[in-house]
């Protein structure tokens, strides 16, 4: 009945938006999509040719995002990915096709790289996006599925690769924006850019507030982020970027059943215990690209990244200072004929990370005023001092010709990856742990362009997922070192897909995918161990089975269609679990059984977006999002109902909403500005937002009701 009525709603949108069709349409350009290159395959390519699934976030996508600040709003479009934000902030979790659902928060497995500068640890982790100010992104790509064969085990579900703006054409430029909103939210931005001669560059600073929809939301930011094009010549070109981010955000955690009467409220623990997170992070980094002759170039990179990180709970407060250092180089060949173009490249490249790490025993403070302060309380008991090290490495080889209309693409790859544990608390001959992996990683994908209207691709590629530094250092045997438990996931995917433009009107991609994972993660809690430690094992095997489309379709002149669709078919099986994990003395969580289906993964995603220009100036955008019910647990009882219904109910309804928003732009000589209102969640649906498989039961973490948003925008 519920998707009866979605579509019902939604086709009355569209239905709604014809009237009126003869309205002049707006004269703004638009990016041709069969004229645009690819470039996360390591090799530039064209995206109707690119062998394998990929979506691109235009820049008309990312002008009408309300608030600017998650990426959830930026790839609301892109099928396969599944996002969470949690707690209304910056602080989200980011899956492709499942890989990464369990992490409690960051990227894990999904390689990002920023203006060309790698954000991922060595061991394929990024720990948040707080740096990427998306007002100011010009185009993401999303390649999707695994690309451990290019990326190593930052690439073992995927990769975004995100690419803000450059200097407009005027010596000097500049934008301002203002956004205000429900439950406390402003966000202002300034930005200065311009271009001379050979060289544009960008400086933009942003600041965020809002309160959150829940108690103990509230969240601040302050972003930097400096961009210089430096294009002396056809043979070099040269980007160099500085950033600085300040984040703030308070932790109000997942409710259990108990708390359904108030969707809003915190868990007890977060407001007397002040729980929050905070993030002060500088990033330095270089990408390069020098034409040694018509047939050879050399691309390099490299970074500093540094930061100072706390994190507080009803357990601990814990530091974090961090230094990520990182470069890439890589050597490609051109071997043309008249008839084939190859070319070949070879590659390496490094990363490291040092993280000095102490802990400090919470107390609780029941008299809190509340407040967005970081007030909370520690004692002098000291819980944690330990330095990680991490180092890994990469080589790869790629191969790709284009044939007429045939493209070959092919690469392998080589990682090493050692971690190393000291902990300062013990005597020295005990104090150091390692855990270090490798692996080989192929990837091959070919595609043929029978017309403009239809590309047929196959794509075979494996995944490598490392523990990442989080679940390692949880160690469920003590207090102290790795988890020597854990190995790699490993994973083999194939997929087959179309994709076609037709004229300027239609552009389309669907995909279907079956992805085979061995040593898939599961999470569990320790008897003894506290609310707050969460480990991880391996919990056998799982597959992966799915289907991916996007739809982008200009009905008429001024009027536009946007579709992503995702169905997913995700589920444990051959579960084969290390005994250390099914210690019932030790252990407190079942390990996922045969059959059972991975948390947070709903089998349906659907988000739909109709642009009406109204007149050249109005302009009206409706969506519409649904999303299926899920699994909550990995804990094979809880998935059964064998544990106490009013704590464990394993099935989570899915939901249906609505959003719309409405443009008016105008011009006084040359200045350019944008008037905008956004209002997200117009039926006022209570949903919840996205699940955790916590085995204490508070899983829950509700969305926010209707919000409204309004928002100026200056060009000078």
């Amino acid at each position: 009945m519920k998707k009866r009525i979605f579509v019902v709603a939604h086709m009355m949108c569209i239905g709604g938006l014809l009237i009126g069709q003869n309205i002049p349409p707006d004269t703004t350009k638009t990016i041709k999509l069969n004229e645009v290159i690819i470039t996360s395959n390591k090799l530039p390519i064209l995206l109707k040719n690119n062998p394998g699934s990929v979506s691109l976030v235009t820049p008309e996508a990312l002008s009408i995002i309300p608030k600017g600040i998650g990426v959830e709003e930026a790839l609301r479009l892109v099928p396969g990915v599944r996002i969470d934000n949690q707690h209304d902030g910056e602080r989200v979790h980011v899956s492709i096709r499942g890989q990464g659902i369990l992490t409690e928060r960051g990227l894990r497995g999904i390689g990002i790289l920023l203006d060309g500068i790698p954000v991922n640890d060595p061991s394929g982790f990024a720990p948040d996006l707080y740096d990427v100010d998306w007002s100011t992104v010009q185009k993401i790509e999303v390649l999707r599925g695994p690309a451990a064969g290019m990326y190593g085990s930052g690439g073992a579900a995927g990769i975004l690769n995100i690419t803000t703006q450059d200097g407009g054409l005027k010596t000097l430029e500049g934008n301002i924006s203002q956004t205000i909103g429900s439950n406390g939210f402003t966000k202002s931005l300034i930005q200065l850019d311009g271009r001379k001669e050979s060289t544009d560059y960008r400086v933009s600073f942003s600041r965020t507030d809002g309160d959150g929809y829940r108690d103990h939301q509230g969240f601040w930011s302050n972003k930097l982020y400096e961009k210089v094009n430096f294009n002396p010549s056809e043979k070099f070109s040269f980007t160099q970027i500085i950033s600085h981010t300040d984040y703030f955000q308070q932790n109000p955690e997942g409710l259990n059943r108990q708390q359904f009467d108030n969707l809003l409220q915190a868990n007890p623990d977060a407001c007397p215990f002040n729980e929050y997170q905070k993030t002060s992070r500088n990033t330095m980094g270089f990408h390069g690209i020098y034409k040694l002759t018509e047939k050879q170039e050399i691309e390099a990179s490299s970074y500093l990244r540094s930061w100072e990180y706390k994190e507080t709970s009803n357990r601990c407060a814990e530091y974090r200072t961090v230094t990520n250092p990182g470069f890439n180089a890589q050597y490609n060949l051109h071997l043309n004929t008249e008839k084939i173009k190859n070319t070949i490249s070879l590659g390496a490249d490094m990363k490291w990370q040092n993280m000095n790490v102490y802990k400090l025993q919470s107390a609780s403070n029941p008299n809190r005023v509340e407040s967005i302060a970081d007030d909370n309380i520690e004692t002098d008991s000291l819980m944690a001092n330990q330095i990680i090290s991490q180092q890994s490495s990469g080589l790869f080889a790629l191969y790709k010709m284009d044939l007429n209309k045939f493209s070959l693409i092919g690469s392998v790859r080589y990682d090493d990856m050692q971690n190393e544990l000291t902990n300062k608390m013990v005597a020295a001959d005990s104090s150091t742990t390692s855990k270090n992996f490798s692996e080989t990683s192929l990837r091959i994908g070919a595609s043929y362009n029978f017309t403009e209207a239809l590309t047929v691709f196959a794509n075979w590629s494996q995944g490598f997922t490392p523990p990442s530094t989080e679940e390692l250092a949880n160690n469920p045997v003590g207090y102290s070192g790795f988890n020597t438990h854990l190995v790699p996931a490993t994973s083999t995917c194939t997929e087959l897909g179309i994709r076609g433009f037709w004229a300027d009107k239609l552009y389309y991609e669907i995909t279907g995918f079956s992805m085979n994972t061995e040593n898939d993660f599961f999470r569990f809690k320790q008897v003894g161990r506290g609310n707050q430690e969460v480990f991880y094992g391996n919990a056998g095997n799982s597959t992966r089975t799915g289907v991916e489309t996007y739809i982008s379709y200009n009905i008429l002149k001024n009027l536009s269609l946007q579709l992503a669709y995702t169905f997913a078919d995700y589920k444990y099986t051959s579960a084969t679990v290390d005994p250390v994990y099914t210690d019932t003395a030790y252990v407190l969580t079942t390990p996922p059984a045969d059959g059972q289906y991975l948390p947070n993964s709903p089998k349906h995603q659907l988000y739909s977006e109709v642009t009406y220009t109204i007149t050249k100036n109005f302009k009206v955008s409706m969506s519409a999002e649904y999303q299926s019910e899920w699994a909550i647990y990995t804990d094979a009882k809880a998935y059964s109902g064998e544990l106490d219904p009013t704590i464990y109910q394993n099935w989570q309804d899915g939901f249906s909403m609505f959003h719309a928003r409405l443009s008016y732009q105008w011009q006084i000589w040359s200045i350019k500005g944008e008037l905008s209102v956004f209002a997200r969640n117009l039926t006022d649906t209570k949903y919840m937002a996205f699940t955790e498989p916590d085995p204490d039961g508070n899983s829950y973490q509700p969305g926010p009701g209707r919000e409204l948003f309004a928002s100026i925008k200056i060009r000078f």
